[in-house]
C-alpha cells in the first residue's frame, strides 16, 4: 500500500506511475473524493472536540460557583452523541478509502523501463549457451509418461485438469532438487521456515494478493485460503512486529507447494509441467533497510543465478518493464532457463523489491535512532522446482538416459537415469 501523503502531495507523479503500469489513474479521483470527505468529517470532529472541551471548563467553572449545571450537562450529552455520530462516519469513509487504496499498485523504481508489457522488457545478461533444440531431445511430456513416471492422466483423475502425479525418478529427482535448493541457500546465510500452507485473508492482504487476485486462489470453506507461494506466509511471519535495525536484512527460505488457480490461462502451456495449479517452489524472503534493500535485491538475483549455474542450465536475466510488474513490486528481475523441447527461455524465477508497500499494509516497522520507519520487502524464487526438473530433464538428455548434474547427484544417488 502507497503512503497516503503521496496522493496528497503528489498525485501527477503518481498519476504517471499508474499509467505507466497500464493501471487506471481514475482511481485516484475515488481516493480524492473519499479523502475531501474524510477531511471534511474530520474537521466536524474536531469542532465537536473543541466545543466539549470548552464546555468542560465552562461546567468546572459554575460548579465551582455553586450553580445550577444541569443545563450545561445537557449539552454535554447532545455533544456527546454528536461527536459519535461523527466518529461513526470517519471511520466509515476511512475504511472506504483504505480498501480503494489497496487496489492501488506500487510505484515503480526509477530505473524500471517504461514499457506496455513483456515485449518491453530489456535482458539484463545471459549464462551459458544452449546446447539441446527441441530435435536434440525427447520432451518431457512425452519422456515421462512413456517411461512411466510422469502421469498427467492420473493427475487429472485425482485433481482434473493442470494436476499431475510422478513416481519414480521423476519424484526423486523433485525431492532432490528441493533438497539441494534448501541446502544452498541456507549455506548463503538464509534462515529455513516450515510455514502453514492455510493463511487467513488478513496475510493475503498483508502482501497484496487480496483483494485484487481473489480468483487466482483457492479458498477454503472455513476462510481460510491456499497459499499461492511462500512469500505469502513468509513475510507475514513479522506482521504487526517491530524489528530491530541491528538485525537486518534478515533472509529467510522455505519450501512449500503453490496453489494457483491460473485464471485466465485456459489454453496456455497445455502440455507438460509448466503451467499447473499445484507446485513446488523454494522461496526466499528478506527485510531491509531501505537505503540498503536495491543491494539487496541484486544478492537475491545472484543467489537463484547460482541455482540454475550449479544445475548447468543456461539461463538469462530479464529486468521487468513497467507494464509487466508485479502488482506489489517496485522492480523484478526474471530468470529464464533455456527449455529445448520449446526452442526458448522460460520463466524459472522472479526477484522483486516491494519497498515499503507490504512492510505499510501489514504494519512491519523497523525501529531506528531517528523513529520508525516501514522495512522494505523483498521476495524471490530460488527456484520453481518443477520447472527446474524440466530442465535438467531436457537439458542434460544424452543418448539413451540422463546425465545427473554434479550438484544433484549427492542427492539423487546416481549420475545417470537410464531413460531407454
Amino acid at each position: 500500500m502507497l503512503d497516503k501523503e503521496i496522493i496528497r502531495s503528489n498525485p501527477e507523479l503518481l498519476k504517471s506511475a499508474l499509467r505507466n503500469r497500464n493501471a487506471d489513474p481514475a482511481i485516484l479521483e475515488e481516493i480524492e473524493k473519499l479523502d475531501a470527505k474524510w477531511r471534511e468529517l474530520k474537521g466536524e470532529g474536531d469542532s465537536l472536540r473543541a466545543d466539549r472541551n470548552k464546555l468542560g471548563l465552562e461546567i468546572s467553572a459554575a460548579a465551582k460557583e455553586k450553580k445550577d449545571i444541569s443545563k450545561l450537562k445537557k449539552k454535554g450529552e447532545e455533544i456527546a452523541k454528536k461527536l459519535e455520530k461523527a466518529g461513526e462516519k470517519e471511520q466509515k469513509f476511512e475504511e472506504e478509502r483504505m480498501q480503494v487504496m489497496m487496489r492501488i499498485p506500487n510505484i515503480p523504481h526509477p530505473s524500471v523501463p517504461v514499457g506496455k508489457d513483456s515485449r518491453d522488457n530489456a535482458e539484463a545478461r545471459k549464462w551459458g549457451v544452449p546446447k539441446k533444440k527441441s530435435g536434440d531431445v525427447e520432451a518431457h511430456h512425452d519422456l515421462g509418461p512413456r517411461l512411466g513416471v510422469i502421469d498427467f492422466e492420473r493427475g487429472v483423475k485425482l485433481g482434473g485438469h493442470r494436476f499431475t502425479v510422478m513416481s519414480g525418478w521423476a519424484a526423486k529427482l523433485e525431492r532432490a532438487l528441493t533438497y539441494f535448493m534448501l541446502a544452498l541457500h541456507t549455506s548463503r546465510g538464509y534462515r529455513e521456515f516450515y510455514v502453514p500452507y492455510l493463511v487467513k485473508t488478513e496475510i493475503l492482504e498483508g502482501t497484496g494478493q487480496l483483494p485484487k487476485f481473489a480468483e487466482e486462489l483457492y479458498q477454503a470453506t472455513d476462510g481460510l485460503w491456499l497459499i499461492p507461494t511462500a512469500e505469502v506466509p513468509l513475510t507475514n511471519l513479522h506482521r504487526e512486529e517491530v524489528l530491530e535495525e541491528a538485525n537486518l536484512p534478515l533472509k529467510y527460505c522455505a519450501f512449500t507447494p503453490c496453489f494457483r488457480r491460473e485464471a485466465g490461462a485456459y489454453g496456455k502451456d497445455i502440455k507438460g509441467l509448466i503451467r499447473q495449479h499445484q507446485f513446488d517452489k523454494v522461496e526466499l524472503v528478506k527485510f531491509a533497510l531501505p537505503e540498503n534493500s536495491y543491494k539487496e535485491l541484486e544478492g537475491m538475483v545472484q543467489d537463484a543465478e547460482t541455482v540454475l549455474k550449479q544445475l548447468e542450465l543456461p539461463y538469462r536475466v530479464i529486468e521487468l518493464c513497467t507494464g509487466d510488474l508485479g502488482f506489489a513490486s517496485a522492480k523484478t528481475y526474471d530468470l529464464e532457463v533455456w527449455i529445448p523441447s520449446q526452442d526458448t527461455y522460460r520463466e524459472i524465477s522472479s526477484c522483486s523489491n516491494c519497498e515499503a508497500f507490504q512492510a505499510r499494509r501489514a504494519n512491519i516497522r523497523v525501529r531506528r535512532q531517528k523513529g520508525m520507519e516501514f522495512a522494505h520487502t523483498l521476495n524471490g524464487s530460488g527456484v520453481a522446482v518443477g520447472r527446474a526438473l524440466i530442465a535438467v530433464v531436457e537439458n542434460h538428455q544424452e543418448s539413451g538416459g540422463i546425465k545427473i548434474p554434479k550438484a544433484l547427484q549427492p542427492y539423487m544417488e546416481t549420475d545417470w537415469i537410464d531413460t531407454k
